[in-house]
């Protein structure tokens, strides 16, 4: 199991979530018309950036306008006691969505990785999950009545006259797995998926399906998709996946063998890797992994001979 804290893209966001305060509407009233409170204007799942992508971040008037245009307001929390929050201008065209939030370009949020400090791509992505969330949830699922939002966003609730359901953001966990030979030569298995170009290869992954622990949907996953059998599973971290709602939790396990059968439908192709051939790879300029996933965690710790 890992004990080390490294940050992962996504993790370690700066903000108190103030749980306990964003249900008293008038709380976040007060702190939405606070004159030192901050907003983070999004369109269409993409963060509004100025000049050097660098995220907006409006006060004051220029707030003020943005919240009066926006689908939607939401809470996120708290930084040194002044309040975050994420408007979604997704209904507006984006020249002006641009023009109201003085923002240069719409960005996808994973182009910002690299550029953004891991808490503060951590809280857009945070912003992402949460007004996307807002947009797919205008319905009840049970009534069809519509929702409104609560709790500072954190809460949908029916409006329906004979129902009042109440619809919280899920998350949707998925298992990535680096497996190992069982002995020597150390090799890891890779695969490439549907649609992955000619020698682009990854680790293994799969959703956490109902009724399933998560060390059940390594098995079943490895199983079904690479006709691997796996013992020894360790926990490697888990890192936030907002796009839209995962939660991507990283394990290690070893093969029972090396026979390797793929499904030909989510895994075209899985051969094994000694890590000299990771290195040639690496010194010719192809990436292990992606750079903002825990898949790059998981190879390059394995490539460095951590546990």
């Amino acid at each position: 199991m890992r004990t080390d804290e490294r940050p992962l893209a996504y993790g370690g966001g700066w903000l108190d979530r103030a749980g306990g305060l964003r249900a008293d509407p008038e709380w976040v009233s007060e702190r939405l018309a606070g004159s030192g409170s901050v907003l983070l204007p999004l369109w269409r799942d993409r963060c509004l950036v100025s000049a050097g992508d660098t995220p907006v971040r409006l006060t004051g008037a220029a707030a003020a306008e943005v919240r009066g245009a926006a689908d939607e307001v939401v809470f996120l929390g708290l930084a040194d006691g002044a309040a975050v929050f994420a408007a979604d201008l997704s209904g507006r065209a984006e020249p002006d969505a641009l023009r109201l939030a003085g923002a240069d370009a719409a960005v996808d949020v994973r182009a910002l990785v690299g550029r953004l400090g891991p808490g503060d791509a951590a809280v857009q992505a945070y912003a992402r999950g949460l007004l996307h969330w807002h947009r797919q949830q205008r319905h009840c699922g049970g009534c069809g009545a519509a929702t409104v939002s609560r709790d500072g966003g954190h809460v949908r609730a029916c409006a329906g006259p004979d129902c009042g359901r109440l619809l919280f953001p899920r998350i949707e966990p998925a298992i990535i797995v680096l497996v190992e030979t069982p002995g020597p030569p150390a090799r890891c298995l890779l695969a490439r998926h549907g649609g992955a170009p000619e020698g682009a290869y990854s680790t293994l992954a799969g959703f956490v399906e109902v009724g399933e622990s998560l060390e059940d949907a390594v098995r079943r996953e490895m199983a079904e998709e690479a006709g691997v059998a796996v013992t020894d599973l360790a926990y490697q971290g888990s890192q936030a996946w907002p796009f839209p709602a995962g939660l991507m939790v990283g394990f290690r396990a070893t093969a029972a063998s090396a026979e390797v059968r793929v499904d030909g439908v989510e895994l075209l192709e899985a051969r094994w890797f000694t890590r000299d051939e990771l290195r040639e790879q690496v010194a010719a300029g192809k990436p292990l992994g992606r750079v903002d996933s825990i898949d790059h965690r998981l190879l390059h710790d394995w490539l460095a001979g951590r546990d």
